[in-house]
């Protein structure tokens, strides 16, 4: 009886088994990822590497770095989006460090509070910063655009922080005050190395976008503020009717912001797992 139970329980079971495996249940996925990432990605390969008439050439790249305007609004856009994540980490860290040692339920509200601008539009986000700042008095120009890149990429430098900070084994901490250390000795040898990971995360999400957002860089700018390369992308794909002016130099340009990327997750661990990252700096 028991046997004869057992199987048809076993025959039970084989017919509740899923119609599809884990590798069929991949394919959307698949077919998403080929679609809109890797043909795409060769579409801007092929426009980078061909002039107006499809033929193979290297005159775009070269005439990108040899043109003084253009290497100089890269480099602008490099030394900008280096000192908006540094003033973006030096806000944020201490906010998601607070906000990872009270209680969860009031830190969830202090965080949401700090996440709903990201649901707004956001031009009108922009718009509101901008009109704020003028009823302060600070003027257009340079030091508005720093202000406006870091209100709008603020956000996403405090999500990671607090992420990985929340995660962390508190009682690591809590070991080493019970033999001796010093919460300053706490803090520089077990809390800041193992928010590495929180903080590489955090950098790439604002480092990358704030090179090519060039809608607050307009927004913000006036008469003495700077451009971004992501404003130079812009102009060659839009004319004055909205008609592309010089695709295959667009194209240069954002095969040169993606090699830069690439570059810089590559040299700051991006491609690296978190365990990787935490046993690298313990």
């Amino acid at each position: 009886m028991s046997l004869s139970k057992e199987k048809q329980g076993g025959v039970k079971a084989d017919k509740f088994k899923p119609a599809f495996s884990r590798k069929q249940l991949c394919i959307p996925y698949a077919i998403f990822l080929a679609l809109f990432v890797v043909l795409p990605l060769f579409i801007v390969v092929y426009y980078a590497f061909t002039d107006a008439n499809g033929i193979f050439t290297l005159n775009n790249f070269i005439s990108f770095f040899t043109d003084a305007t253009k290497v100089t609004t890269l480099l602008i856009s490099i030394l900008v989006a280096f000192l908006v994540t540094i003033i973006c980490i030096l806000i944020a860290y201490p906010v998601a460090y607070i906000l990872s040692k009270m209680n969860k339920k009031i830190a969830f509200i202090l965080l949401l509070l700090f996440v709903m601008p990201m649901w707004i539009n956001f031009v009108l986000r922009a718009m509101a910063m901008k009109e704020l700042l003028s009823l302060i008095g600070i003027k257009l120009g340079s030091f508005a655009n720093i202000i406006g890149l870091t209100y709008d990429f603020f956000p996403f430098m405090v999500m990671p922080l607090y992420s990985t900070l929340i995660k962390m084994d508190k009682s690591l901490e809590e070991a080493a005050l019970d033999l001796g250390a010093s919460k300053t000795k706490v803090f520089l040898k077990i809390t800041l190395p193992l928010s590495v990971p929180g903080i590489i995360s955090g950098a790439m999400m604002v480092f990358l976008p704030v090179m090519s957002c060039y809608v607050i860089t307009d927004t913000f700018s006036g008469s003495t503020g700077f451009t971004v390369i992501g404003k130079l992308i812009a102009w060659c794909f839009m004319g004055e009717n909205g008609t592309m002016i010089n695709t295959n130099g667009g194209a240069t340009i954002s095969l040169i912001l993606l090699v830069i990327m690439f570059v810089t997750m590559l040299f700051t661990g991006g491609f690296k797992s978190d365990e990787n990252l935490r046993g690298t700096n313990l």
